[in-house]
């Protein structure tokens, strides 16, 4: 079967499309004929070696999919035919993929499967940070950095169904658009965005700052945040990883909250699909549908993720694995 493979640690520009054996499902996996793949910063990760899991080469990367279930353990709630998104962690950019009961889930009729592929890793997580770690009130204001990346769009999206004010906080005048699109109140250049901020709110400040990029504005970050306010660490995107002064957290009341839904998610074996029900039911009732801003061919996925590396893809873009 078609698949795309990393044979070297040498970048994206390293992948290499491939013949490989089709795989064999365990007795306790689902089987699942990929449609679409999301292209996820962890697959920019995995072709330098810099991901927490280091799969023996060659591998096929591809975090999540959407498709349909060819086959499934005695019992289970899926059945061929099926239609789901699923958490894969490697080989999503094949034809067929196994993978655990516990990270498939059922996909609404109203969701393509590419809106189905964009949805495990950032709306999970976005859900995640805001409800659980941040534990975000309606009425409250979020401000959301690389608000026009696949996670900053999630998060400007869940904030806003959530009944957050948001503020946006993007590069460029097209990428502000996108958050806008996607349900901001606002949107600001990263240039002076803590003045910014200060105006919007009567020089209060913000009760969340989510914050997937890190770098050197996390400072300014902390300085926007009203008495009470949380930091939430989802990435470091930017590339760097910032250093926080801890007696700003004492002196003025406020929290940095670091934010891995992996690492929270995945030893629990029942909590993705419980917080997958409830993201479906939070989307369905805000009228939220996951953004996705580009298909692929495969051939085409080494090229987004030099994009996402170059930080100039915008939005979400997933590969196309079959018609």
């Amino acid at each position: 079967m078609k698949a795309l493979q990393i044979t070297e640690l040498n970048g994206p520009t390293a992948l290499e499309i491939a013949d490989i054996p089709e795989p064999v499902a365990g007795p306790d996996e689902i089987m699942i004929e990929v449609h679409r793949t999301g292209i996820a910063f962890p697959d920019l990760l995995m072709t330098r070696g810099l991901y927490q899991v280091k799969p023996e080469l060659p591998f096929v990367p591809g975090t999540e999919v959407g498709g349909i279930v060819v086959s499934a353990p005695a019992g289970s709630w899926a059945v061929p035919g099926t239609r789901v998104a699923a958490y894969v962690h490697t080989g999503g950019c094949q034809e067929l993929v196994a993978t655990d009961p516990n990270r498939v889930f059922p996909l609404p009729d109203r969701l393509s499967f590419a809106e189905g592929s964009a949805t495990p890793i950032n709306y999970l997580t976005a859900h995640f940070a805001l409800t659980l770690r941040g534990r975000l009130a309606p009425g409250e204001t979020v401000l959301v950095h690389g608000a026009a990346g696949g996670l900053g769009v999630a998060l400007v999206q869940i904030a806003s169904a959530l009944g957050a004010r948001v503020i946006a906080v993007a590069s460029d005048e097209p990428k502000r658009q996108l958050a806008l699109a996607a349900g901001a109140d606002v949107a600001l250049p990263v240039e002076d965005f803590l003045p910014a901020v200060k105006d919007l709110t009567g020089g209060q400040g913000v009760d969340i700052v989510a914050d997937p990029v890190g770098g050197d504005r996390v400072t300014d970050s902390l300085r926007s945040l009203r008495p009470l306010g949380r930091l939430l660490v989802l990435g470091f995107t930017g590339g760097e990883i910032p250093s926080i002064k801890v007696n700003r957290l004492l002196l003025n009341n406020i929290e940095a909250v670091g934010v891995g839904w992996g690492a929270f998610a995945l030893p629990r074996p029942t909590y993705p699909r419980e917080q997958w029900d409830d993201l479906m039911l939070l989307l369905e009732g805000a009228g939220v549908t996951p953004v996705v801003t580009d298909e692929v061919p495969l051939e085409a996925v080494s090229a987004a993720l030099v994009a996402m590396e170059s930080r100039t893809l915008v939005g979400k873009t997933v590969a196309i694995i079959r018609d």
